[in-house]
C-alpha cells in the first residue's frame, strides 16, 4: 500500500475508533466519549457535510410515547414477520429520549404551542450541531481520511484501522481497542443525493476481518427522481403527481389514493414516464417548496413549473442505503462476530427494524441515533476491558482486493482499471430488469460477470497517489457488495418486500429466516431461522437478544 514507511505515515492511538461521518458515526463517537475514553473519528469527506443525512431534511421515527404502540405495530407489519418487535421498541424509545440532547447542543426544532416538535431535522444544521458537539467533548476528527482496512490482533480481535489522508498525500494508522463501522451502506455511485460516499467500504472491511453480513438480498432499493436531474431522490412531492406516457395517456399509479410503489418500475420497462404535480393543493405546494425544497430545487433551477408542466421521471438505485442489508449484528450493543468490532447506522443490517423492507427516512434516522449510541458505549466497554496496553498488541492489516495483489509476486501484471470495474458493476446493478425484477437466470448471468470483475481486482491496484489507492479499493468494495447482494438474492426463492423474484412471485411463510452471507473468493449463505413466534403487536417481547437458530 502507498507510503508504507512509518516516517511518512501518521500514526495515532485511541481507545475507540469510529469510521464514518454521518449521524450514526457522530452519535457513536459522542456515546463512546461520554464513557470517558479517547475517541478518534475518521471520515471519507468532511464530517458534517458528507453523506446522505447532510444533503437535505429527513423525518425521524420518534413518536410521542402515547403513539409508540401504534408505530411499533406498523413497523412490525411492514417487516412481514421478519422484523423484531423488541428492537423496534427500543429504537423508538432510545431515539425519543435522545432528541432533547440535540436541542441542548444547539439544534432548534420547530415549536407548536410552545413545545418542540422533534419529528424531523434539517440535515445541514443537524450535522453542523453534531460536529460541534464532538469537538466540544474532545473527539479528534480526521476529515478527508477514508479508512480502507481494519487491523486485527493475534487473538482475532480488532485493533484499529488504516487509511489515506487526501490533503497530506499519506497513509495513516490508528491503533484502537475497539472500532465502530458507521460508514454507510452502498449506493453503487448512482449519484443519489449525498450517497456517493456510500460505496460499501465498511462491508468489505468487516468481512475481511472475519465478520458476516445479513439480509443482503434487500440491497436493491430504487427511488424516484426527475430524469433531467437524476440525483434528488426525495419522493414525497410525487405523492401528488399524475403520471402519463409519452403520448400523454394517463397511467394511473395509485391504489386507494396512495402511490403504488410497484407502478413505476413496471411502467418504465414499457417506455418513458412523465409526472406533473397537478394534484397538489395550495397548502401542499407550500409544504413542498419549504419543507422539501431540495426536491423542488431542480425544477426551480430549470425554470420548470412542476404543477403545470410534465417532466420525465426515472428510478435511481440507492442500494443498501435505503435498503436493509449490511453487517450482521450479534448482540444488543451492536457487536459483530469480530471481537471489538461494532456496526451502526446504514453499515449495519436493519433487518430487526425492517425485515426486508426499506427503512428509508424516519426509521433509518432513528436507527442511526440509537445504534450509534449502543455501538459507541459497547465499543468503549470493550476497549476498557483490554486494559492500559491494548494498543501495544501485535496487529496485522486485513485489506486484500484493491490494496494488495495476491498474485503480485508470482505473476506481475499491470494495474487494473478501477473506472472500468465500476462501470462493469453498475451495468449489472442499475438496470431494473436485472436488479429490481430478479430471476434465477438473470442472477446467475450477473454473478458470472461479477466474478470476472472480482478476478480483475485481485490484480495489482494502481497506487501512484492517495486517490489511486482510494479508487482501487472502492472498485473492489463495489464489486464485493454486488456479489453478496446477488448471491443472497439467488438463495431466497420467494418475493418479500424489497426482494422481488419474478420466478417466485409469492411470499413463502416457510422462509422465515435471515440470510447471513460472506466470503471473499468463495461466497456462502446461511439461514438464521427466527425461532420466535409471529408476534401480535403491540404485545412486546421481553427477550434480551433476537432469538434465531442457525442451519
Amino acid at each position: 500500500m502507498l507510503t508504507t514507511h512509518s516516517e511518512n505515515e501518521l500514526q495515532l492511538t485511541a481507545d475507540v475508533l469510529v469510521i464514518g461521518g454521518g449521524p450514526a458515526a457522530a452519535w457513536a463517537a459522542w456515546a463512546a466519549a461520554s464513557q470517558g475514553v479517547k475517541v478518534i473519528i475518521v471520515d471519507k469527506g468532511f464530517l458534517g457535510t458528507s453523506g446522505a443525512a447532510a444533503a437535505s431534511g429527513n423525518g425521524i421515527m420518534a413518536p410521542s410515547p402515547e403513539n409508540w404502540d401504534k408505530v411499533v405495530s406498523e413497523r412490525y407489519r411492514v417487516g412481514k414477520n421478519l422484523a423484531n418487535l423488541r428492537w423496534i421498541e427500543r429504537v423508538i424509545e432510545k431515539t425519543w429520549l435522545s432528541l432533547p440532547l440535540v436541542e441542548d447542543w444547539g439544534y432548534r426544532f420547530p415549536k407548536e404551542n410552545g413545545e418542540s416538535v422533534r419529528q424531523s431535522y434539517y440535515g445541514p444544521e443537524y450535522m453542523r450541531v453534531l460536529r460541534k458537539n464532538l469537538l466540544r467533548v474532545g473527539v479528534q476528527i480526521l476529515d478527508q481520511s477514508p479508512a480502507l482496512e481494519l487491523l486485527l490482533a493475534d487473538d482475532g480481535s480488532v485493533a484499529g484501522a488504516r487509511g489515506v489522508q487526501r490533503q497530506h498525500h499519506r497513509t495513516y494508522l490508528v491503533r484502537a481497542g475497539a472500532v465502530v463501522l458507521a460508514n454507510g451502506g452502498c449506493a453503487f455511485l448512482s449519484k443519489a443525493l449525498g450517497c456517493n460516499t456510500n460505496t460499501g467500504d465498511g462491508l468489505l472491511m468487516a468481512v475481511e476481518a472475519g465478520g458476516e453480513l445479513s439480509s443482503m438480498e434487500a440491497s436493491n432499493h430504487y427511488a424516484i427522481s426527475t430524469a433531467f436531474n437524476a440525483t434528488v431522490t426525495r419522493g414525497v412531492p410525487f405523492g401528488w403527481a399524475s403520471f402519463s406516457d409519452e403520448a400523454g395517456n394517463d397511467l394511473g399509479g395509485y391504489v386507494n389514493g396512495r402511490r403504488d410503489p410497484s407502478f413505476l418500475p413496471n411502467a418504465l420497462l414499457k417506455g418513458p414516464v412523465y409526472a406533473r404535480l397537478d394534484r397538489a393543493t395550495p397548502e401542499v405546494k407550500a409544504v413542498i417548496e419549504k419543507s422539501h425544497f431540495i426536491a423542488y430545487l431542480p425544477y426551480k433551477k430549470a425554470d420548470i413549473d412542476p404543477y403545470t408542466e410534465r417532466v420525465p421521471v426515472t428510478l435511481v438505485l440507492e442500494g443498501t442505503v435505503r435498503g436493509t442489508g449490511g453487517i450482521r449484528l450479534t448482540d444488543d450493543s451492536c457487536g459483530t462476530k469480530v471481537p471489538g468490532l461494532y456496526a451502526a447506522g446504514d453499515a449495519a443490517s436493519r433487518e430487526f427494524l425492517a425485515g426486508l423492507a426499506s427503512g428509508g427516512g424516519g426509521p433509518n434516522a432513528a436507527w442511526a441515533i440509537s445504534t450509534g449510541q449502543w455501538a459507541g458505549v459497547g465499543a468503549a466497554a470493550f476497549a476498557k476491558s483490554l486494559g492500559a496496553h491494548a494498543n501495544e498488541r501485535v496487529a496485522r492489516p486485513t485489506g486484500q482486493a484493491g490494496l494488495r495483489s495476491p498474485q503480485a509476486d508470482k505473476t506481475p501484471s499491470s494495474a487494473f482499471d478501477s473506472e472500468a470495474i465500476v462501470r462493469g458493476v453498475q451495468n449489472e446493478m442499475f438496470p431494473l430488469e436485472k436488479n429490481h425484477f430478479r430471476s434465477e437466470q438473470q442472477l446467475l448471468d450477473s454473478l458470472s460477470k461479477l466474478e470476472k470483475l472480482w478476478e480483475q481486482v485481485q490484480a495489482n491496484p494502481k497506487q501512484d497517489t492517495v486517490r489511486d489507492v482510494e479508487f482501487s479499493r472502492r472498485a473492489a468494495a463495489l464489486t464485493a457488495v454486488a456479489r453478496w447482494g446477488y448471491f443472497s438474492a439467488l438463495h431466497r426463492t420467494e418475493t418479500r418486500s424489497e426482494h422481488i423474484r419474478v420466478d417466485y412471485p409469492e411470499t413463502d411463510p416457510n422462509q422465515r429466516y435471515y440470510q447471513a452471507t460472506g466470503g471473499l473468493e468463495r461466497l456462502w449463505v446461511r439461514r438464521d431461522w427466527i425461532a420466535d413466534e409471529i408476534a401480535t403487536p403491540p404485545v412486546l417481547t421481553t427477550q434480551t437478544t433476537p432469538s434465531v437458530s442457525k442451519l
